[in-house]
């Protein structure tokens, strides 16, 4: 009986481990670095993310645009990544901001140009009245001038010289003891009124600046 049993477990085929070459572990293989291909294929195509510029720090018009005041930010923007600014497209012999960019807000090719292309140039007018809170960069306000009378600490009647213009700076300044406070806007000017405003400006004119929520 020990003899007989002592065969069977001779004749009993042992387990062995599988190699390289077996043709089983193989399509085994070759199954899941497909099933791996086609899932990082199927991410690839769903992930139509495009990086685009964002502002750093609010961008002024007329200000240079350099990489440094740039961030990139990953974004879908569908058909629309076109009209934005996007990494390598600054122009290499440099580029400047032709309208007010928000802090964090995506950067438009339409907001970029040529020093040449500026239309508007900002003028810096000096304001000892309170200013309303919506008076900040990229707000529109209608600038009044009143210019000086025959007599002495007189005024004219004041007429709208600029109406709808854009701020593009606000830099409020304190005397060293606190006892006075000025305002300087930027505001942007195009060539047609530069000359009346430079002359309120040389002539002591009294200078208002209404908010102008209505303006484009």
């Amino acid at each position: 009986m020990t003899t007989v049993t002592a065969r069977a477990a001779s004749e009993t085929p042992r387990l062995r481990r599988p190699s390289w070459k077996d043709p089983r572990l193989l399509l085994g293989v070759l199954l899941v670095i497909a099933s791996v291909a086609g899932v990082v294929a199927l991410v690839t195509g769903l992930d139509r993310s495009t990086e685009v510029y964002t502002a750093r720090a609010d961008l002024t018009v007329g200000q240079p645009l350099r990489v440094e005041d740039l961030s990139v930010t990953r974004v879908r923007l569908g058909d629309a990544q076109a009209a934005y600014l996007a990494p390598g497209s600054l122009p290499a012999d440099g580029a400047v901001v032709t309208r007010h960019v928000p802090r964090g807000e995506f950067v438009a090719l339409s907001a970029v140009g040529r020093p040449d292309a500026l239309k508007r140039k900002p003028v810096a007018i000096t304001i000892t009245e309170a200013l309303p809170r919506e008076a900040v960069a990229g707000a529109r306000v209608d600038v009044w001038v009143a210019m000086p009378g025959s007599s002495p600490n007189s005024f004219q009647k004041p007429v709208r010289l600029l109406p709808g213009a854009e701020i593009a700076e606000v830099t409020t300044t304190t005397s060293a003891l606190g006892a006075s406070r000025q305002t300087i806007l930027q505001v942007l000017v195009d060539d047609a009124t530069m000359p009346q405003l430079l002359n309120a400006l040389g002539n002591q004119a009294r200078i208002s600046v209404v908010w102008n929520p209505a303006a484009r």
